[in-house]
C-alpha cells in the first residue's frame, strides 16, 4: 500500500495534473472545461482526474450530468508540512556544525 505523501508527490509530478490543479484553485470545473487548454481526448483528461483524486488532492461532485471537480487542499499542507520538517532539520545540522566549529575555535 502507498502513503498519502506518495500519492501526492505522484500525481504532481505530471505538469498536466499540475496545470489542472492550477485551474482549480480558481474554482471548481468540469472535464470538459479542464480538458479546453490542453490536446487530450476526454478520457484521457479522465485518466488524470482519477490520480489526483486518488491522492486526496480533488473532490468530484454532481450536479445533474457533471461531476464538477474542486480542489482538495489537504494533501497539499501534509506536504509543506513534511518540506518544513527537512528545511528545520537542515537548520539544525547546521547549527551543529556552527556550533562545533565555535567549540573548536575556544579549544584552539
Amino acid at each position: 500500500m502507498t502513503d498519502a505523501l506518495s500519492l501526492t508527490f505522484s500525481a504532481l509530478a505530471d505538469p498536466t495534473r499540475r496545470a489542472m490543479l492550477l485551474r482549480l484553485s480558481h474554482g471548481p470545473a468540469t472535464v470538459k472545461e479542464l480538458a479546453e487548454p490542453f490536446q487530450f481526448s476526454l478520457p484521457t483528461i479522465s485518466k488524470h482526474l482519477q490520480v489526483l483524486e486518488r491522492a486526496g488532492l480533488i473532490e468530484r461532485g454532481r450536479e445533474a450530468q457533471y461531476r464538477p471537480a474542486q480542489l482538495q487542499t489537504a494533501p497539499l499542507e501534509d506536504v509543506a508540512h513534511w518540506l518544513e520538517t527537512l528545511n528545520w532539520e537542515n537548520n539544525l545540522d547546521r547549527l551543529e556544525e556552527y556550533l562545533c566549529e565555535l567549540q573548536q575555535g575556544r579549544q584552539a
